[in-house]
């Protein structure tokens, strides 16, 4: 049986624990939500001060050129690109995720509207079970095109196969699913779909910096993702998206801003866009928020992408272990995948009490979250999470549910 010596001892051995210093992480906390919003990197407030006294408070308008803010989305597109399998210039980092997914969404109908099978193809599959954004924002350019339009939504992976066929156009999926952890099989599903004459859009937010991606390799078309998870690019960082070479030509989306001309500064009043990935933009970019991203990818290149995806497997493999070994008396229910492959970088427990649970454990320094039904998430983040704090998260676990020092009547708070 584990103990806290084995992992002290695992973590006296990890070649990644030196990455935890580049981070700023608070006395007396455990912080296991950094699939929800990832940790501060201690270089980003340095850069935020250099920006806004600086860049902004003595170059001012300068900056445009001088501190090379123009180019900063695609600057940080191409930093990003190596860690989900993309080429050069293909990767811009703006705007939020769900723009994203409305740009990649239309220029996908779009360009299926151009082959000769495009006026039968009307449907967009998902699963009902995708964080619920990407399915309004689906369900929304669906009813605002009004050109017959629908999605469909399927209950299991089992039922994708027979989801898909003539009549779709594209598919939508997340890699990771944000409740359970589940991990797609990217080259299978891209397959299914093409075999169709569809095409696949993929979100990223609970896999990028978190498990290795091969975008190009597995045949995807489109991705989109967001920075403040894994990333560690700061609450509300701007996201991404990914537009293979191949696809960019015939790329063209509806929001169509000065950022994605061809000349913006001709202030022309007809739009020409850009050619590239450029053309995956829209308006003005957030300067101070694009900076900070750069703190948090500025840690990837100081390690791999295999050698994170290593310890992440070994700490979920542990936690699940010793919460099983150590919890077992209490109605506990593993809802993440046991195999390596299906499983991303968290754990999600059921609990009849989950929400209850969760706030008793943050209330004693163990910070993760909740999610409806009864489901506590546990991420791990291995740049900066340790063996040995999955132990004590564990042992505080066990201490709450034996001595029930929950309240089952707990105000809950909008944001968990």
């Amino acid at each position: 049986m584990t103990t806290r010596n084995d992992c002290l001892q695992r973590d006296a051995g990890d070649p990644l624990s030196g990455l935890r210093e580049r981070f700023d992480l608070p006395a007396g906390v455990i912080y296991l939500d950094g699939n929800s919003l990832g940790a501060r990197p201690k270089s980003a407030l340095t850069r935020a001060q250099h920006v806004i006294a600086q860049e902004w408070g003595h170059d001012l308008i300068r900056s445009w050129n001088t501190a090379g803010w123009f180019d900063l989305p695609k600057r940080l597109g191409n930093r990003l690109a190596p860690l989900i399998g993309g080429a050069p210039d293909e990767v811009v980092v703006t705007d939020t995720t769900s723009l994203n997914l409305f740009k990649a969404l239309a220029a996908a109908l779009h360009m299926q509207a151009d082959e000769p099978s495009g006026a039968g193809r009307r449907v967009i599959v998902t699963e009902r079970s995708n964080f619920p954004t990407d399915i309004y924002m689906a369900k929304g350019l669906s009813s605002w095109l009004d050109r017959g339009y629908v999605v469909k939504l399927v209950d299991s992976v089992e039922e994708l196969p027979a989801a898909i066929g003539a009549d779709t156009a594209v598919v939508m999926l997340t890699h990771v699913n944000y409740r359970t952890g589940y991990q797609h099989d990217m080259r299978a599903a891209s397959a299914l779909a093409h075999a169709a004459g569809a095409l696949i859009i993929w979100d990223l937010a609970h896999s990028a910096g978190a498990v290795p991606l091969d975008l190009n390799g597995d045949g995807a078309d489109l991705a989109v993702g967001c920075t403040y998870k894994y990333l560690n690019g700061g609450p509300g960082a701007p996201a991404f998206i990914w537009v293979p070479r191949r696809h960019q030509a015939r790329f063209t989306q509806p929001l169509s801003g000065w950022w994605g001309h061809a000349a913006p500064f001709a202030m022309a009043p007809d739009f020409a866009p850009v050619d590239g990935i450029g053309r995956a933009l829209c308006g003005t970019q957030p300067v101070v928020s694009l900076a900070m991203v750069e703190s948090g990818l500025e840690v990837f290149e100081q390690t791999s992408m295999a050698a994170i995806r290593e310890k992440s497997l070994a700490l979920t493999d542990l936690f699940i272990e010793l919460v099983e070994q150590r919890c077992a008396d209490h109605p506990l229910g593993l809802v993440t995948p046991r195999q390596h492959a299906r499983r991303g970088s968290q754990v999600s427990f059921t609990h009849p009490h989950g929400y209850a649970v969760m706030a008793a454990l943050i209330a004693r320094g163990v910070i993760g979250d909740y999610r409806e039904p009864a489901i506590m998430r546990f991420g791990f983040t291995p740049l900066y999470t340790s063996y040995t704090e999955v132990w004590d998260a564990v042992e505080i676990l066990r201490d709450i549910l034996d001595r029930k020092d929950y309240d089952v009547d707990a105000k809950r708070d909008a944001v968990t």
